[in-house]
């Protein structure tokens, strides 16, 4: 019986722009480049919009993606449209990259779960709330994938929080067991709400953690947005073979964790600056710029994305609410007798 590769040694971290694996430009075709940033700005605007709806009361709470837009979208366009993908809950850009409608991300984030249908024909699972969960439904479907032979892969989204859970060891544990066909992407943006990563954690990075489950580990720039895309292809093409992978992608959450958090009472202010400087977005547009890629349309693109987003939104708050049965015919297969009960009782008190 063959023996599996047992992962050991230092940790392999990958950069693109800047460096000497840059002179292999262009290894993606040039309208690529321009769209990936199109993208990014599309998911900047998202963000500025969410942010003014929630303070004017159509959002509850949001989770703010500013300074992971590389990470997301980068990794999402590494897919393949047979691979799946599995987010938490901060996971707008790569939800943009999959190509769900602008109008039904809005739509979930106002509360309705209507925002999430359809998502199957991406072959993206809802979004996971609960910290660590979705690490297992990473792990699972790739097992799937490996015990039906398939030959796509799982990309699963989490973040440095998430690898002080279980859920998280748990994971990682089945899919080297199993040969998951699963790529975990963790996005360290150094803060677990208000706790930093290392007050969470000895080890030197999280890449390392999945040494010790018998898979790869490794780091990537995550505001790179050239990167993150290498290191998610590479990923997934081992996936694909049985091997799961480990991406840690060192990036910065610049504003809040959610509306609903303060981050100047955890956090220094000059940090924040400093991380704007190495902001993706800022990063990509100067990188093409040095390429002779940078256009009058992308110079004019901004004032069109914060049009499509207005659109978008406007389109989400002139939807109908969910019906009062939604609320509990889809929640299992055949509605159980608590729940039967549960809806009686409360059209009753709502008639």
């Amino acid at each position: 019986m063959a023996r599996k590769k047992v992962y050991s040694g230092s940790i392999e971290r990958i950069e693109v722009m800047g460096t000497d694996d840059d002179e292999d430009f262009p290894w993606i075709e040039e309208d690529e480049y321009r769209e990936l940033y199109r993208k990014m700005m599309i998911a900047r605007k998202f963000d500025e919009k969410a942010f003014k709806l929630q303070r004017r009361g159509e959002i509850s709470t949001y989770a703010p993606h500013k300074g992971q837009e590389a990470c997301q979208i980068g990794s999402v366009f590494a897919l393949e449209e047979d691979d799946w993908m599995v987010p938490s809950f901060r996971e707008t850009a790569a939800f943009i990259q999959r190509g769900a409608p602008l109008e039904k991300i809005f739509q979930r984030w106002m509360g309705d779960a209507n925002g999430q249908k359809g998502l199957a024909e991406l072959n993206t699972l809802p979004v996971a709330i609960p910290v660590g969960t979705q690490n297992l439904h990473t792990s699972g479907i790739g097992m799937a994938m490996s015990f039906e032979q398939d030959e796509n892969a799982v990309l699963g989204f989490t973040g440095d929080g998430s690898t002080s859970e279980g859920d998280f060891h748990e994971a990682l544990n089945f899919a080297g067991v199993y040969d998951s066909h699963s790529v975990f992407f963790v996005q360290n943006n150094k803060f677990a709400i208000s706790m930093p990563v290392d007050r969470q954690t000895n080890s030197q990075t999280l890449a390392q953690k999945a040494l010790a489950y018998g898979i790869e580990g490794i780091q990537v720039d995550g505001n790179d947005i050239l990167a993150v895309i290498k290191a998610t292809r590479e990923a997934l093409e081992k996936a694909r073979n049985g091997e799961p992978v480990l991406i840690e992608a060192l990036t910065y959450r610049l504003e809040d964790h959610t509306t609903s958090d303060d981050s100047t009472r955890y956090r220094d202010e000059e940090e924040v600056e400093e991380w704007k400087e190495h902001d993706p977005l800022k990063r990509f547009r100067e990188y093409l710029k040095e390429h002779g890629m940078w256009d009058e349309e992308l110079e004019a693109f901004e004032s069109k994305a914060e049009d499509k987003i207005d659109e978008a939104a406007d389109k989400a708050l002139e939807m109908d609410d969910p019906s009062f049965d939604e609320l509990f015919d889809y929640v299992y297969g055949e509605m159980p007798e608590m729940m039967e009960r549960e809806k009686k009782q409360l059209r009753g008190e709502l008639e």
